[in-house]
This record gives structure tokens, C-alpha cells and sequence, in this order.
């Protein structure tokens, strides 16, 4: 696959579809390689006349790591949030959304039709409110304006995310399968072989916990985005599980509000992941979503 320089920098990314067509950028989110947003998905974007563009983001996959700035006390920065203090990131979830705005240019795209989904919805927020001229629409999945009021993980779906990935291949594929199991919608068929295909396929081409930790930490120190999200004038659809253990649905009803004019689309049965029955649901509503542009 392609690599570009973006914002210092070298992103891993591919392509589908016809450059000519309007672009889909798909940013993952926390700990998630590009291949979480699955090919047949991407192709399905593509056939509804879109030029789609995955990548991963800094810290993982194939994309720069920053192993200089070292492990990050995790802990430590959930206590200082707890608290109100201060957090001390190497980067900060503005910098990533420079990172896609870089990977923009190096496309030579002045602009797309930007779909975030967890901590990849809080970059395509970041980017609608740091480089408004680069997103024709904004949809955010899953995600959070970053308000400290508003509800928490359940228990058990932070345990799951905050425990690390074993270094041994096995071991990390059947801990991505605990992980799924735990976030994933209640609703729909979870899909077992499909679930290990991505994890192997994930540590085959690289796994960086160190960088997991600093993408958290980069969460956390962006603090809220809700203030900032008034100010949004690209047309906003936000979609969200009913169902999601991880960030609650809640969060998502805050970021419609938060963003003038914004549209909600809750789904009954869907948790912190994108199921495969859900796919024909998501690429309707992105697909008509980016035609409101």
C-alpha cells in the first residue's frame, strides 16, 4: 500500500473507487489499523460513486511511531481527567487531525467527506473545527464531544480496553476476540471468524501498544470538544449504538446537539463496533449524508 507524508509524519493509506468521484476519508479509532474499516465496506462506498481514502493513524499499523516519546502513565492521566488537572501528551487529537488534513494535501484533495467512527470521530470533529474549509460534511460514529459530565464506560467494557494486548500472536488474536465480544452490538450476529481474521491480520502488520497508550493519553488531554463544536458548519450526522458499553449513547446525543443543525441516527442492538449486517445502514446514511453537501 501507499505511504505519504503528512504533518511530519509517513501515513500508511489505500485508495478505492475513482479519484474523480467526491472522497470519503475514514478515520479509525483508538488502537484501530485501517483494515477495521473492511474492504467490501470501503468498495461498497466506492460503488455508490465515491473516491475512498483509509489510513492508518499515527502510532499504528504501518503509519510513523512516536516510541521517543515512550510509554505514557496512563493511569496517571485518568486520575489527572478525574481531578480537573492538566495532562502531559506527546500530541493531542489536534495533531492527528492535522495529520489527515497533511494526508489531504499529499492527495492533492482539497477537501472530503469526512466519517469518524470512536476516537476517529473525535479527529473528524477536530478537523471540521481546526480546518473547516477541508470537510464537506462531517459524520461521526460512536464518538464523544469529550464533556468529563457525561456518562461513563461500563466497567467491563473499560477493563477490556484498558488491558494490554499480549506480545504472543495467538494470545493477541484471542484477546481481540474478548475485546469484541465485550464492545461489540448485542443486537447482531457477532461474526467469530471475521473477528479473528482482523486481529491476525492487525498483528501481523504491527501492533504497538506503546502507541495505543499514547493515542489515549492524546484523548485525554484534548479535554471537551463541546464549545468548540458550536462553531462546526459543515452538514453533521451523527450515528450511534443504543446499545454501546463503551461510549455511551449519551455522548452521542450530545454531539448532535452540540453541532448546529446536526442530524442523530440511534441504532437498537448496536454497541462499539461496526457489524456487518449494519453495513448496508451506515452506507446509505453516509452516502446520503455526503449528498447533502
Amino acid at each position: 500500500m501507499p505511504r505519504a507524508r503528512a504533518n511530519g509524519m509517513e501515513i500508511e493509506y489505500q485508495t478505492f473507487g475513482d479519484p474523480a468521484d467526491p472522497t470519503l476519508l475514514l478515520v479509525m479509532g483508538l488502537g484501530g489499523q485501517m483494515i477495521l474499516w473492511h474492504e467490501e465496506f470501503c468498495e461498497a462506498l466506492a460503488a455508490r460513486g465515491h473516491h475512498v481514502v483509509r489510513f492508518d493513524n499515527r502510532d499504528v499499523g504501518l503509519s510513523t511511531k512516536l516510541d521517543h516519546a515512550g510509554l505514557p502513565d496512563v493511569m496517571g492521566a485518568l486520575s489527572a481527567v478525574a481531578q480537573g488537572r492538566p495532562i502531559d501528551a506527546p500530541y493531542r487529537l489536534r495533531d492527528m487531525a492535522d495529520d489527515a488534513a497533511g494526508l489531504l494535501d499529499a492527495l492533492d484533495l482539497e477537501s472530503a467527506h469526512v466519517v469518524g467512527a470512536s476516537m476517529g470521530g473525535m479527529i473528524a470533529q477536530t478537523l471540521a473545527i481546526e480546518h473547516p474549509d477541508r470537510v464537506l460534511t462531517l459524520t461521526s460514529i460512536m464518538s464523544t464531544t469529550g464533556e468529563p459530565g457525561l456518562p461513563q464506560a461500563r466497567p467491563e467494557a473499560m477493563g477490556a480496553l484498558l488491558t494490554p494486548a499480549p506480545t504472543e500472536r495467538a494470545a493477541a488474536i484471542e484477546h481481540g476476540l474478548r475485546l469484541w465480544r465485550t464492545i461489540g452490538s448485542p443486537g447482531f450476529p457477532f461474526d467469530e471468524r471475521e473477528v479473528r481474521e482482523r486481529a491476525a491480520l492487525a498483528f501481523d502488520r504491527g501492533q504497538s501498544p506503546a502507541g495505543v497508550a499514547r493515542q489515549l493519553v492524546a484523548i485525554l488531554a484534548s479535554g471537551s470538544r463541546r464549545a468548540a463544536l458550536a462553531s462546526v458548519r459543515a452538514p453533521t450526522l451523527v450515528i450511534h449504538g443504543a446499545a454501546d458499553p463503551l461510549i455511551p449513547v449519551e455522548a452521542g446525543r450530545a454531539t448532535a446537539a452540540a453541532v448546529p443543525g446536526a442530524e442523530l441516527l440511534v441504532i437498537d442492538g448496536m454497541g462499539h463496533d461496526l457489524p456487518r449486517a449494519l453495513w448496508p445502514t451506515f452506507v446509505d446514511a453516509i452516502v446520503k449524508h455526503a449528498a447533502r453537501d
